[in-house]
This record gives C-alpha cells, structure tokens and sequence, in this order.
C-alpha cells in the first residue's frame, strides 16, 4: 500500500522565517496543511543571515511547531536561497561532437555541469540553460538529433559566498537539508502561466529590503537580478520623515486607501497621522523603485515591447494600487501573482501574497521528491482497550511460555489456627445479626 508523503520548506526572510508542510496523497493530490512564521529583528539583513544563533532558535521553534501540528517528526527540509547579492550571469559553452552519435539529455546535462566559470567574489548556486543550437541551427529539443557541434547559451546563478555559507551553518545545527533551492527560479517555474513564459514576463518579487526581477521569454529565464530596495524602505521613510514608531508607520502604510496617488488620496487621521502626508512619503519612495525595476528590462538587453505581462509577488506587492502605477511606468499588462494551481492551500487565512514563494517551493518540493521518500515521518501508538476473541478458524497464537514460579514461604500454621478461629467465630456472630434484622422486619 502507497503512503502519503509529506514535504517540508523553509524561506528565511530578512522580516521573518516561515516554515510549512505539504501532504501528498497517493493519487498526487497536494494540500498545504500547516503554516508557521517567527519575526526576525536584525538576524537577517536583505537576505543573508547576520546571527546564526538567533537565526537557528527561530528555525528550531517553527519546526516543533510544525511538527507538533502534525503529531510527527521532520527528518529533512527544502530551503530556499534569495537574497540581495543573488544574480545572473550570462554565458555561453560550445562542444564539438562525433556527427555519427546521437545527442542524449544526460550528454546536454553533463555539458552544462561541466561549466566551472569563475566569477570574483561569488559562487555558482545553479544553472539555467537559454537556448540550444545544432550546428549553428536553433533548437529547444537538442536531445535525440545529431550534429557535429552544439552551442548552449546559459544563465549562472551567483551569489556571496557567505548567502549559502551561513544557510549552511544554521541548518547544520538545526535539520537536514534535502535540497536548497533558488527561490526566484522556482517562483517563475510553478506560478508563471505558459504564456507569459513563452511571450515575455517580468516576476517582481517586492520583499521587506530586496526586491528580485526575473525576466523570462521563449519557455526560459533570461535575466535575474535582485535590488536593494523593498517594502521597508517606504516603512522607515515614514518613521524618519513624520517622526513615529516602525509599528505605527507599518499600520499606516497598510490602511491608507490610495497611498501611491496623494494628490487624490482622502486624508484620513490613522493612529494620529495625516493619511496624505504619508501618502507623500510612500508614492515617492515606490516610484524610485518601480523606475529600477523597469530598467533591468534594459539591463537583459530587452525593452518594454518584448514583454507581454509583469506579474507582481511578496508582502510588498499588497500595497493598494500598486499594479496600476507599475502598468503606469513600464505600459505593460500587469497581475498580481497567486499561488501554485498544483496546490490546495487547506486554511484560506494564510493565502496571502507574502508567501507565494514559500507554497512555491512546496511545490517544487512535491515535484522532486523521490517515490516513496518523505520529509516527516507520523508517530505511530501501541493500540490500547479492549481485547477481542479471535474468530473461529482463525489460527491459534502461541502459548506465552510460563515462568517458572518459585516457592512461596508457607504462613506459620499456629497464626494461621488463631487467625482462622477468629474469622469463624466473627462470621458465626454476623450471620445471628443478619437473621434478628429479618425477622424485626417481618413483625413490623
């Protein structure tokens, strides 16, 4: 009988770290059953974990809560990789072939890992293939062709050293790692839509201090950058510029109507701010950062027209009017993104932008776990109550060998004979009581 496997994946923020599980059923039915998160203050900066230790309680906490929830044991994870320093590089690999054997995808997988291009201060995390060519011919399905020659244009994914370096000493201490995964490249993978991959689509992902531009067109991705600049920043403009606390500035930026268009915003009093004061702040700082997004369409050597939708993610993507002031400045055709159509997310409460990249890797999750394999195991109890007769027919289990019994020491028979007389003589005196009793009784 096939069991059901559960997978596990953690995304670690720079505002918090959120943990999930995944179940998947035997029929490949996939269901988000539980959720966990933990705020992080200063552990994480844009990314990349600054203290370990802070770091690995709050990944240890949100793993007993998980398994907890599920009355189980997480064996090993999925961890996603995403932070400021994280990019694309691009590059190419020509092999000359013998024409008369044929071109097999392990032959094209091992070409592409065979790159070992060498980028000062960062390291490879992984690569993404763009396009192929058979003697000099374009192709997207090289495999199975001939040719004396094939081309791969390809993307290097590059990080710091010290973005998987300091992953790797927090999930040492914590849980196995099954897997790490580039949070960017599964996010365009499992909620792009055919379409917008094969005609042009620019993924923004809007965090608390980066924001991530994946550029994807002809079924690949094209471009990947990661900026500097997220929802924070319009956060602490707010606390500098109208003198209040980070809370209050969160509060306000979330409940102001119409925060990207000032001049007609209604100005409302929340938490004691001017709403259009504050709208000021906002709309100024989201400008600079729409303007950056839209230049990484010409930094992919891409413009505007070769784009045929921008699909917007992460908790700073929720900020009211955000898709039409992004549509305003790049003229393309903008949405906001949702989760994995593979998925069933159980408690609707959590379907919420922010974690679009955590149901993503969950998803992916689903798709790279081996048959059989799983990331939790369920604790199992020794069955308690009643014991039933076997029925007739069935086989008889087999006598329980008994334990020798060893001799008991034999009461002394002199306390027994003075012990035994009293116990008869008391019997004798209850018995005469009892038979008094009835017959007042029946005289009454």
């Amino acid at each position: 009988m096939e069991k059901t496997q559960y997978i596990v994946a953690l995304e670690i923020g720079s505002s918090k770290i959120v943990g999930a599980i995944a179940e998947k059923s035997p029929t490949g039915y996939v269901s988000v059953n539980r959720l966990e998160e933990q705020k992080l203050s200063n552990c994480v900066r844009y990314g990349c974990i600054q203290n370990v230790e802070n770091t690995k309680n709050a990944i240890n906490r949100i793993l007993k809560m998980l398994s907890n929830a599920v009355d189980g044991l997480i064996t090993d994870v999925y961890v996603g990789i995403n932070a400021r320093s994280v990019h694309s590089e691009a590059t190419e690999v020509t092999r000359n072939l013998d024409a008369s054997v044929q071109i097999t995808d392990s032959m094209i997988d091992k070409i592409i890992r065979g790159v070992h291009d060498v980028f000062r201060g960062y390291e490879v995390i992984d690569i993404v293939p763009r396009a192929f060519y058979v003697d000099g011919s374009a192709t997207k399905t090289p495999g199975g062709q001939f040719g004396s020659k094939i081309e791969i244009k390809l993307n290097q994914i590059v990080a710091k050293p010290n973005i998987k370096l300091n992953l790797e000493r927090v999930m040492s201490a914590t849980m196995k790692v099954r897997q790490y995964l580039v949070t960017p490249l599964v996010v365009g993978e499992e909620i792009l839509k055919p379409d917008e991959l094969s005609l042009g689509c620019m993924l923004v992902d809007i965090g608390a201090e980066t924001t991530s531009v994946a550029i994807y067109k002809n079924n690949a991705l094209q471009y990947l950058t990661t900026l500097p600049l997220g929802g924070r920043n319009l956060t602490l403009d707010l606390v500098n510029g109208l003198q209040i606390m980070e809370e209050t500035a969160e509060r306000v930026k979330k409940n102001i109507n119409n925060p990207l268009d000032p001049a007609h915003a209604e100005d409302i009093i929340i938490d004691g701010v001017h709403s259009k004061k504050a709208s000021e702040y906002i709309s100024a700082r989201m400008g600079e950062i729409i303007v950056n997004i839209n230049r990484q369409i010409t930094n992919a050597g891409l413009t505007n027209d070769d784009l045929r939708s921008v699909v917007l993610i992460g908790g700073g993507s929720a900020l009211q009017g955000l898709p039409e002031k992004v549509n305003e400045v790049t003229k393309i055709n903008v949405r906001r993104g949702s989760y994995p159509s593979t998925l069933n997310i159980l408690d609707h409460t959590i379907n919420k932008p922010e974690y679009i990249e955590l149901f993503a890797l969950l998803a992916k999750g689903a798709e790279l776990l081996p048959e059989g394999a799983t990331c939790l195991e369920r604790r199992s109890y020794e069955p308690e109550g009643p014991q039933f007769a076997m029925p007739a027919g069935a086989p008889a289990a087999a006598a329980r060998p008994q334990a020798e019994q060893e001799p008991q020491p034999q009461p002394d028979k002199k306390r027994r004979s003075i012990f035994g007389g009293f116990k008869r003589k008391l019997d004798k005196l209850l018995s005469e009581s009892d038979i008094e009793d009835n017959d007042e009784e029946r005289d009454e």
